[in-house]
């Protein structure tokens, strides 16, 4: 759709009747996009929105959410944008007995502060009434052996969450959206997660859905 089109009309309908399709047409930005859960958000949501897509070796433009100068490179080229979706982040699994503070810093440097990163630059990329929406886990709230790190990571990204939302101004809106272990990650993650039941990604999708067409802010959506 012609981006001029697009805002045009969304502008038009934005004091519309609710029931216009056309006032919901947004361009977002997806960080993680080419991963499992970010091909299922995009596919959730590309019928209805204006999709860019960033990663750090693919997409439509590359970023590492660990550099700011990297991050604010990705926005300077999206430019403005109505929602912003973080479906990245890498942490470490191992035993805490064996983990060293380097390892720990991993998941601290990269889900953690990359996420937090994107928010806090974002923001000012954002059109008014625009979202943000990041990604916790199950973890936060079920520890499993070797989670250490990612349990800590997870619950201090829904604390960041939590906070910024009484903050942040222009009508922007932050939530998080904590999954379980997705069905299509139980080969490589399954193991970990004894007992858990898994969801699709296509069911996780439909939470960042609510995130960004909502009005909530500071929640956390679980999808368990």
């Amino acid at each position: 759709m012609n981006n001029t089109i697009l805002y045009l009309t969304r502008s038009l309908v934005k004091d519309g009747p609710a029931n216009n399709v056309e006032e919901y047409l947004m361009k977002i930005l997806v960080i993680g996009g080419t991963g499992t859960l970010g091909k299922a958000v995009i596919q959730e949501l590309s019928a209805d929105h204006e999709i860019v897509t960033a990663g750090k070796t693919r997409g439509d433009f590359q970023v590492d959410i660990t550099d700011e100068n990297s991050v604010k490179a990705l926005f300077q080229s999206t430019g403005k944008v109505d929602a912003i979706i973080a479906t990245t982040g890498s942490l470490h699994f191992g035993p805490l007995v064996e983990m060293t503070a380097a390892q720990f810093n991993i998941g601290l440097q990269n889900k953690l502060l990359g996420q937090v990163r994107l928010a806090l630059i974002g923001q000012s990329f954002l059109n008014d009434g625009g979202s943000i929406t990041l990604t916790s886990g199950i973890i936060a709230d079920e520890p499993i052996r070797q989670g250490a790190n990612a349990t800590t990571v997870n619950a201090a990204v829904e604390g960041f969450v939590r906070g910024a939302a009484i903050e942040l101004s222009r009508g922007i809106r932050i939530n998080v959206v904590s999954p379980t272990v997705v069905e299509e990650s139980l080969k490589a993650y399954g193991p970990f997660f004894p007992g858990f039941e898994a969801a699709p990604a296509a069911r996780v999708a439909k939470a960042y859905r609510r995130s960004v067409e909502g009005a909530q802010t500071g929640r956390i959506y679980k999808v368990w």
